[in-house]
Formats: C-alpha cells, structure tokens, sequence
C-alpha cells in the first residue's frame, strides 16, 4: 500500500492553492515535519493555519499532530533510519558513537540555549513552593519521576502525575505559591497542557521543560526552560531528548542545592540513612 507522502502526491493536482502550497512544502520537507507546530508550517509555506486544518481534514487525518505523525512513520520507514540518524545497516560501532555523540550534542546546546534568568526564577518559584506539581506522560512521565526523587530528598512537597485524571485533579486543587511542572519534548503533549493550563487558572506558578520554539505547552507556561534535540517526533523512544531533560533537572537541583546548603545537606543525610538499610 502507499505511503502518505504517496498518497498526498497523487491527490495533489486536486487540492485548493492553498492546500496545493501545503501537499507540496509536505513532500519537499517530510523530514523537517515532526519538527514544525502548525504555525510554522503554515507560515513556510506561505497559508494559514486554517488551511493547514482544513488539510488535514480533507486528506482524512484526525489533526495537525495525526498528520505529523504519520508523515514522519512514512519518511523514517522509507529512509530506513532509527532516530533520523542511525541507519538499519551501522554496525555495532556506528551505532555507539552516533548515539553517544547526539546525546552529548543534546547537552552541549542545551547548555548552550538555557536561559540563565527563566533558570534563576524556575528556582527560585520551586524554593519557594509551597506544592510542587509535576506532569508529564509517556517517556516524560521517566524524567517527572526523576525530579519527584530528587526535589522529594531534600524536603520539597512535590507529587508527579503521569494519570491524565490525576494531573487535571490535582492541577485544580492548587493555588498562589504552589508550582505546576510540565515536560514534553513536543510541547503538544495535550494531557500535560491541559494540566499546565489548569494549573495556571488555579493561580499556581507554571514551569514548563520542552523543545526549543513556541507550542501550546509554552502558551500556558509562566516559565520556559527549552532543550535542544535533534531527534524527531516520531521516533522508537525518547534518547537525546530525554537526556537533555533530566539535565535540566539535574542543573535545578543543584542551584537550590547551593542556595539552601546548610539545609540541604541535612535532609540528604536524613534520607541517605534511611535508605542505607535496603543498600546491598
């Protein structure tokens, strides 16, 4: 059976000059696709996003984000390739340096690209926190856990949510001085906006860790830390962005580390001891 991109070629003739602008921007940039919100491909290829919408629509797709998708299965099925990068015939070798490499580029221009002062006021909002919430599903719910037990050590409220139910519930009970943590490399993980959302409505401090870019989760965040990655959306798990994330995390915990030392130090102490029993 043809791919989307096949299918998209074969009814290209019969689409609306707008759409026509859209089908063709698609087949001359499928690899770019999962990278672009809807804003940005509408914009390259000079329409609107109603246009973009109403393409989807009359090629039969649920969304924007359904299209991106399956666009980015087609191409990465077509190319052959694992991550965008790695392809099916790399030996062993080939694989852990790209690998490796794309991960210690993914922190290397996460470095790069964090603003120094959105870090300072992500800090400061979780030091001062009376609740700290964290949302993120899939792959980012890996990266909430991560945070819960970091901030979780060294006496912080904090709670991570990766339940849809459980996030919405728990983002209408908070209020000024708490925090709402959301991640999604995408930015279009809609479970985590919504919460995000909710959580700005309910008065709390919204931090949100993601691409590079505007997307809907940066519409509802008070505070933006972004990553960079190269991976795409469509792709067999979360790595490079994944590592850019938990870095993030890692970067947080020890600025408040060394702003609350003499306190710090001791609710480590507690919790390492009270582990140290189960160490083996």
């Amino acid at each position: 059976m043809p791919g989307d991109i096949e299918k998209i070629k074969a009814v290209i003739n019969n689409l609306k000059p707008s759409e026509k602008k859209i089908a063709e921007y698609i087949i001359e940039n499928a690899d770019k696709i999962s990278e672009l919100s809807i804003g940005e491909l509408s914009k390259n290829s000079g329409t609107s996003e109603a246009s973009v919408v109403r393409f989807c629509k009359n090629l039969g797709y649920k969304g924007y984000q359904d299209l991106k998708i399956k666009i980015s299965a087609d191409y990465t099925y077509k190319t052959k390739s694992i991550q965008g990068f790695v392809n099916i015939n790399d030996d062993i070798n080939s694989i852990v340096v790209k690998i490796s490499k794309n991960n210690m580029q993914s922190i290397e221009k996460t470095m790069d690209m964090l603003d120094r002062d959105e870090l300072q006021k992500a800090a400061d909002a979780i030091l001062n926190a009376n609740k700290i919430d964290i949302y993120g599903v899939g792959a980012s719910a890996i990266v909430a856990q991560d945070m819960l037990q970091k901030f979780m050590r060294i006496n912080k409220s904090c709670t991570a949510y990766s339940d849809s139910h459980m996030q919405l519930a728990s983002a209408a009970n908070l209020s000024n001085g708490d925090v709402a943590v959301g991640i999604s490399y995408s930015g279009e993980t809609m479970d985590t906006v919504d919460a995000l959302k909710i959580a700005k409505n309910s008065g709390a401090t919204t931090i949100c860790i993601t691409r590079f870019g505007n997307s809907s989760i940066t519409n509802v965040s008070d505070i933006k830390l972004f990553v960079y990655s190269t991976e795409a959306i469509f792709r067999s798990g979360a790595m490079a962005s994944r590592i850019a994330q938990l870095n993030v995390i890692d970067i947080l915990f020890s600025i408040i580390a060394c702003r609350k030392y003499e306190d710090i130090i001791k609710y480590l102490e507690n919790t390492s001891e009270a582990v140290s029993s189960r160490k083996y």
